[in-house]
């Protein structure tokens, strides 16, 4: 029988309707079996040849600013000063770098500040749920993978810890870059942040809900 701890409750619902874009904040949520409810249904491609993405979807490491942007015409805006080149789609179904669930425990946040020197929001990681820990729950990233979790009704299956590239350097306001937030996720974390989850079970989860681990 799997043995049942509490990991704590979700503080923070983000998603992401278009893919790079700014994060929309929500009370509750949808969780269907690929993803959340409106959750990276539309990207942004890039169109110019001789980017080393062209045809492909634009990512927050392309511009620091992406992830500051919420709406289509704002990078419109961007582009006339930046030369992006880049057209919106949304007829292949979710635009996800992995898998369709990431979440942030504080706990893992936390060991990045005392690291860094600084507080960090964790929209930098840009996860779906943001979760506040129980006071004795210690596990790092690698520890949960492979465990089943239980939010509510829905049922998530840890699959990986999340490998993170120089986006969570960017502050989410203004863009700017710390070189060193992606330097010590990778010399002190082994390059993670974060958990990579499936669903297990569909339905719905609010703020304030309680997250149960099943190892």
């Amino acid at each position: 029988m799997d043995r049942r701890s509490p990991l704590g409750t979700i503080a923070c619902i983000w998603r992401y309707p278009v893919k790079s874009l700014r994060a929309e904040r929500l009370e509750t949520v949808r969780v269907e079996r690929d993803g959340l409810e409106g959750d990276r249904r539309r990207a942004l491609f890039v169109t110019k040849a001789d980017h080393a993405r062209s045809g492909k979807a634009f990512r927050g490491k392309e511009h620091p600013l992406l992830h500051t942007l919420a709406t289509v015409e704002a990078v419109r805006a961007l582009e006339k000063t930046h030369e992006l080149g880049f057209e919106e789609r949304g007829d292949e179904g979710r635009y996800f770098d992995d898998l369709p669930v990431s979440l942030v425990l504080d706990r893992w946040v936390g060991e990045l500040e005392r690291l860094v020197g600084m507080d960090l929001d964790p929209l930098r990681f840009r996860p779906n749920f943001f979760v506040r820990g129980t006071p004795d729950f210690a596990e790092n990233e690698a520890a949960l993978v492979g465990a089943r979790l239980e939010i509510g009704d829905v049922q998530l299956r840890v699959v990986s810890p999340i490998e993170r590239c120089v986006v969570p350097s960017y502050d989410v306001v203004t863009g700017e870059a710390t070189p060193r937030v992606l330097r010590e996720i990778v010399q002190n974390r082994q390059n993670e942040m974060g958990i990579y989850c499936t669903v297990i079970v569909p339905g719905t989860v609010a703020v304030g809900a309680t997250v149960g681990i099943f190892w």
